[in-house]
Order: C-alpha cells, then structure tokens, then sequence
C-alpha cells in the first residue's frame, strides 16, 4: 500500500536520521561500583581468578578422600595425623581435597578416627569456580546490572570505565508531572541529570534557560505545540537550528528534534504519553549512539490480540505480558494507566496498518 503522510508533518526516520548524523559516542569515564549501575560499560578491567585457590565451602574436617576410603560409622578409620578444621572460606590445607561434616570425624585426646567417606571435591569450592581468570564483568557497550557488579567486587575491582551521558533538562512552566517522570526515567537509565527551570512559558525565558549549557544532550519539556503559549520551539531557533517540529510519531506529534552547537536537543511535549513516546522514539537511540550501547532488549511473543494502525504514522503501542503473549494496552493515545501497566513497547512503522492476532512481534523493555 502506498504510504499516504500528512504533508505538514516529519517522517520518524527522517527526524531521528538528522537528530543523530554527527553524533558520536562520547568519552569514557570511571565511577565507583556504586554509581556505574545502569550505566554502559566501556572495556571493564579482565577479571581475576575468584576464589583464587581452593577453598572450603562449609565449615568441616579438611581431609584427603584417597585417605578415608572404605570408612564409615561401623568400620571406623583411624587416622595417623590429627585431621584439620576449617571454616567456609578457609584456604584448603596442603593435600586436602575434600570437606566433611563436624560429626564425620570423632576426635579424643589426639586420637581421631573418621566415619564416613569423602569425595574429591567435596565441601570444597575450587579455584575459578566463582570467575573464571581473566574473564570481563560486563562486555563493552552492555548495561552494567547489578550482577557485573557483584562479579567486579568479588574480584577486588573498585571501579568500572564507563560512558555516562550528561542530560540537560529544561523545563516549561506548567509539565510539572511529565518533567518528574522524565527525570526519574533518566536516572534509571543510568544518565547524570541536571535540571534547569524556565522562569516563564514564553521564548526569552525558555531561550535563557537554555544558555551556556555543558552536557551532551538537552530535552526541553512542554511548550513544543502550536498553540499561542507553545514557546520552546521558537526558543531552540534563538540558540540554535530547529531540524525537525511536527512529526509523524502517536502519540508525540508535537516533539521537535535540532541542535545547540554540536549539542543534540529533543522538545517533548508536556502530555506525559507524548513525552514518553518521543522519549522511546528519539531519546533513546541517541542515548544508545552518545553511550556505544551494543544492543537493547527485546522479547519476541506473539500478539494476544489484533493492533490497527494508520498507514502514514508511525505509533507506538503499549503492551503487558500476560500468558506468554503480548497483551496491546494503548495505541496511538495512551491513558495514564496503560503508562503504568506497561512492560514493554512497540514501534508499528509508518508504512504498517498493524499487526494481526498471533503475530510474534519484538517488543523493547520498558523498565531493563
């Protein structure tokens, strides 16, 4: 089918083609184990060998087990040696290659004999178990969750290279809701925020909020419509190039894309569902190019039910998985509570009417 596009109106791919030509990923940094969750990772350090040595995973009797074969509660096995206690996380003793429990060992005076058999490897956490040596916490350009961390800090490592883009938001009198839940979203998203407050709704306030900014992407939010208080698009072509307003993106028509310098700049709109959908569409791949993210999760299920799109607006669906399906909530105009519910979203191209029942499709994460 021929796509039919409103002639005032930008395609998706032609707005974010132009929001991202020239945008490359930007300098790596190292954080603390503690602020690099959520971040991407940027060539983490090769890992050591943990546990480095074999050590005792229980508190026991470290003993050979060639040595106490044949042994048991009726045909006790003397040993010739005092045999050596150890506690979980001990160094295994010289010779010692497994572990037995407090009562498998009867010990009095410096007589001991020994109950039971043992197996190699018994009780015993062995070298390189835990992290194999040389081996990263994350692969460069992944998201850094909290399991790398918890593999980065058994090894010792105290801090991760990172790339961390710095977020600017400016906000409009009057999208108080919508700025928090983008802040908020941002932060998850492992970016360092800054807020500025426009004074008022008009173009000079909005103009100063946006002077002599140092970060590597701006959203401004609010004031992006046509109506006679919409004023942040009119302030962007004071500072700097307005590349794209009015696109062909449900909901978000109203989101413009341009540039302060060599500083890429998104105006959501202050409808949350409109912000949130350009948020997804626009914000996100730059976020992915400025952080050389390798790759974003998507689950492929099939459709619970049927989702109808207009051919020339690209839309954006919302799902919830239920029964192994995806389960479309909201189309093109999204309530407050379909935002809430969601798991995950769905881009349907311009060029589709939808997609029918059982159809599997490839939905994004909301929250990873």
């Amino acid at each position: 089918m021929t796509q039919r596009l409103p002639p005032s109106l930008t395609p998706l791919d032609t707005a974010l083609a132009a929001l991202l030509r020239g945008v490359d990923p930007i300098a790596t940094i190292e954080l603390p184990l503690a602020e690099a969750a959520g971040c991407i990772a940027a060539g983490t350090p090769l890992l050591a060998a943990s546990p480095p040595r074999d050590i005792a995973a229980a508190d026991g009797w470290a003993l050979c087990a060639n040595d106490i074969v044949g042994a048991s509660a009726y045909s006790p096995l003397p040993l010739t040696t005092a045999p050596v206690w150890v506690d979980a996380g001990d160094a295994m003793p010289p010779g010692c290659d497994c572990v037995l429990d407090a009562d498998a060992v009867e010990v009095s005076g410096p007589l001991a004999q020994v109950l039971a058999e043992g197996v190699p490897g018994q009780g015993i956490r062995r070298a390189g178990s835990d992290i194999a040596g040389r081996a990263p916490a994350v692969a460069e350009g992944h998201l850094i969750h909290p399991a790398a961390l918890l593999l980065a800090r058994a090894a010792g490592v105290e801090k991760l290279s990172v790339r961390q883009p710095r977020l600017c938001i400016v906000n409009v009198p009057g999208a108080a809701v919508t700025a928090h839940m983008i802040a908020e979203i941002a932060r998850a998203a492992g970016l360092q925020v800054q807020t500025r407050e426009a004074a008022a709704r008009d173009a000079a306030s909005i103009a100063e909020a946006l002077g002599d900014l140092t970060c590597d992407l701006v959203v401004t939010i609010g004031g992006s419509g046509a109506g006679r208080r919409d004023a942040a698009v009119s302030a962007l072509a004071r500072h700097g190039d307005v590349l794209a307003h009015g696109l062909a993106l449900q909901p978000g028509r109203t989101a413009a894309v341009g540039r302060l310098g060599p500083i890429p700049i998104v105006a959501l709109p202050g409808a949350p569902d409109d912000a949130l959908a350009a948020w997804l569409a626009l914000v996100l791949p730059l976020v992915d190019r400025l952080s050389a993210r390798r790759l974003r999760r998507r689950i492929t299920l099939p459709l619970a039910r049927k989702i109808a799109s207009s051919v020339g607006i690209a839309e954006i669906a919302l799902l919830a998985e239920e029964h192994r399906a995806w389960l479309p909530l909201a189309v093109g105009d999204w309530p407050l509570q379909a935002i809430g519910r969601a798991n995950a979203w769905l881009l349907v191209p311009a060029s589709h009417e939808g997609f029918a029942a059982g159809t599997p499709v490839d939905a994004y994460l909301i929250r990873e």
